[in-house]
């Protein structure tokens, strides 16, 4: 992919973005590219749905994959307004998305209360070192299904 076509990208996310804002919404925009073309775009609707997990490039995601009709997003790259959080990196690594490439950082989000850099910095810490307990707690007891491998048999019982 080359640069100038990488900021024609960019600008997209960066236009969704504004759109957003003057709709009352959050500084956010995504746009997911496969082969030079935009298949998919998203932005934050945060406020305007309560769901704390509907930041742009999650919804940019959910609607790649209903157009693509996969959830595998493979050879598609994601180009967003600002610095992906920790929750949208992982669901892009899920989808198998290639690349990512943004345009304002978590430096240019912070005066204005909207970096994840805290985020990012926290999960890179041991668990026992993070502010959210986090504990694996093992089922236990003879009627508890093995949930893995019943899927894994109803998986090879549908092909």
């Amino acid at each position: 992919m080359n640069v100038a076509n990488e900021q024609v990208f960019l600008k997209a996310a960066i236009d969704l973005a504004r759109e957003n804002v003057a709709r009352g919404g959050r500084p956010f925009g995504a746009v997911i590219v496969k082969d030079g073309a935009i298949v998919a775009s998203g932005v934050n609707a945060v406020v305007a749905t309560n769901d704390p997990t509907a930041h742009a490039e999650i919804n940019a995601l959910r609607a790649a994959s209903q157009k693509l009709a996969s959830s595998d997003l493979s050879g598609c790259r994601v180009y967003a307004s600002g610095h992906p959080c920790p929750m949208c990196m992982a669901a892009m690594r899920m989808a198998g998305i290639e690349a990512v490439a943004y345009a304002y950082s978590n430096e240019d989000a912070a005066p204005f209360g909207l970096s994840t850099a805290a985020i990012h910095a926290e999960l890179a810490l041991p668990r026992a070192e993070q502010s959210m307990l986090i504990r694996h707690l093992p089922s236990t007891g003879a009627a508890v299904p093995e949930i893995y491998a019943d899927w894994q048999r109803r998986q090879h019982s549908h092909r």
